[in-house]
């Protein structure tokens, strides 16, 4: 199967599994200040259409401008729209990590890009995706420092930046300030079903014909007040406070998660972030129905060109031995 299908982890046509492994949102739960938000948020009226105090919430966040800041949907949306305006100006070229999110490569074809993969040269792309902590590995990118200084357009996609619980970033805030930044709070914040996010555009003059293409490119009001709400929220003392104290919990509950991993006899990868992959003893395939039927899901990482490992979002000590229980289970099946 193509990395470009449409195969996602959390709920499927059966609703979600109680112990969900095949996401990465916040095992914590929602934020409760991010959720009292969303519920107090006015529905009844529309955002403002340009978002103008948003904008300049997000903007003093991070210290930058608030002309650098382009509002998206998703960043499923902002892929997307990116990649269109990319192509739309001549390029020709996208680039990707050797394994990477599959929406990067959709949208490079859906807009007629051609697509290379690590570890093919990037030089001659017009669009270079970046993530770190990697996605399905939650590692650091390789050569991330060479894609900040290419003068061809470099998204680095901040996903999983706050949910990071070992390592650093490779950049500094200089050479952050040379890339596009695309961050999507709702999976820190315990809120993956609000679909919100944002990017800060390259501290650089020379973007700026990119910045209007964007504009042009987008919906009329790409975010609803529950979006609104939890994008202002996220950028709170409180919202921050509680996400420093769910990593420490994340810590705890990732070094147990290995370990019974390797219990039943699995290769856990290194990762920086609240998930990891793993080379199974027995194909995850062959073992997801029996699984499923006992609350158990995992994400298979064949889409990701990485056949035989699955992907484990970190979970309560709870569902870890719900899933320790129910491999056992159904690989003896498999014996008999």
């Amino acid at each position: 199967m193509s990395i470009a299908s449409l195969l996602h982890g959390g709920p499927d046509e059966t609703g979600a599994a109680p112990h969900d492994f095949s996401t990465n949102g916040n095992a914590l739960g929602a934020c409760p200040a991010a959720v009292a938000a969303v519920r107090a948020a006015d529905a009844t009226h529309y955002p403002d259409p340009r978002y103008t105090a948003l904008r300049e919430r997000l903007a003093a966040f991070h210290g930058v401008d608030a002309g650098r800041i382009v509002i998206a949907a998703s960043a499923s949306e902002f892929i997307h729209r990116i990649s269109a305006a990319v192509s739309r100006d001549g390029g020709r070229k996208v680039w990707l990590p050797m394994h990477s999110y599959g929406d990067y490569e959709r949208a490079a074809q859906a807009w007629g890009l051609q697509v290379s993969r690590a570890p093919a040269p990037h030089d001659g792309a017009a669009l270079h995706w970046c993530c770190e902590p990697s996605s399905p590995l939650g590692q650091a990118q390789d050569d991330l420092a060479l894609h900040a200084q290419v003068g061809s357009t470099c998204v680095l996609d901040m996903a999983y930046a706050p949910l990071r619980l070992e390592g650093r970033a490779s950049l500094d805030a200089a050479q952050r300030d040379r890339v596009w930044q695309l961050w999507t709070p709702n999976k820190a914040m315990g809120l993956t079903g609000i679909r919100a996010a944002y990017a800060i555009a390259p501290d650089d003059a020379a973007a700026a014909p990119l910045m209007q293409r964007l504009e042009q490119l987008a919906p009329s009001w790409p975010l609803g007040t529950h979006g609104v709400a939890l994008l202002e929220t996220w950028t709170g003392d409180e919202a921050q406070a509680w996400l420093a104290q769910s990593l420490q919990t994340l810590r705890i509950w990732k070094s147990q998660q290995r370990a019974l991993c390797e219990s039943l006899g699995w290769q856990c990868l290194p990762s920086d972030a609240n998930f990891f992959c793993a080379r199974t003893d027995i194909p995850y395939p062959r073992l997801a129905t029996a699984l499923r039927a006992d609350g158990i899901k995992l994400r298979d990482c064949a889409s990701f060109g990485l056949p035989g490992h699955v992907r484990l979002g970190v979970l309560p000590p709870q569902s870890q031995q719900a899933l320790k229980q129910a491999w056992t289970r159904a690989a003896a099946c498999t014996e008999d």
